[in-house]
């Protein structure tokens, strides 16, 4: 899989959001998930930093891909345990909210789940939430090399049965690049099928009044 990719920017509160272009799919997933590694892996380059230390993504991260489809990832704060405060974490909440509330171009959500730990609350509130917005979402069960294939799969049943998805989870891996092909095409698909919220909410045109 080849792409072109580049940072675009960061943003620390809604006014620094870049003028929307592309459809977005903004990556969402518990502190230490592995959601820069999941993104190097996709875009096949180390654009996005990892760290050893939980939580150290404190801003919406933008990068662009350009192919077909052309698209950006949006790399959202993780959510859960972090290193820093409490308080730090709950004021991340409006930005992350605000941006999956608001944003024009968010064709969907790439929510990752550790194979290790399953679904926890956050992902059984979040997914309802989403999809009452009528949001697509992709999930991509991450670190499948942690666990061998027969349990794995297991693991991916079980998240499907829990978050009551329509759509069998994706098995990954940053390591392996298990799964890395397959979830590109579900993102280009995702990423294919965004339209513009004013084309979709655009009203009937008022019938011909005969002059």
């Amino acid at each position: 899989m080849k792409t072109n990719a580049k940072f675009v920017t960061s943003a620390s509160k809604p006014s620094e959001f870049p003028v929307p272009k592309l459809p977005e799919l903004a990556v969402v997933g518990r502190s230490n998930v592995g959601k820069s590694s999941l993104i190097n892996a996709l875009v096949g380059d180390d654009l996005a930093r990892t760290s050893r230390t939980p939580g150290r993504t404190r801003l919406l991260n933008w990068f662009e891909i350009t192919g077909k489809p052309s698209f950006s990832l949006v790399d959202l704060p993780g959510f859960g345990y972090a290193a820093v405060s409490a308080d730090m974490r709950e004021g991340w909440r409006p930005l992350i909210e605000s941006y999956l509330s608001t944003r024009s171009t968010l064709a969907g959500v790439l929510l990752l789940v550790d194979v290790r730990r399953g679904p926890q609350e956050e992902e059984l509130d979040f997914v309802p939430w989403l999809e009452n917005r009528g949001t697509p979402i992709i999930v991509a069960i991450t670190k499948s090399d942690k666990l061998p294939k027969a349990k794995r799969m297991l693991e991916v049943t079980k998240a499907k049965k829990l978050l009551a998805l329509r759509r069998e989870p994706i098995a990954v891996s940053a390591q392996s690049r298990e799964g890395i092909d397959e979830l590109w095409r579900a993102i280009a698909k995702t990423a294919s099928g965004w339209k513009p919220r004013a084309t979709l909410d655009q009203p009937e045109p008022d019938p011909p009044d005969g002059r």
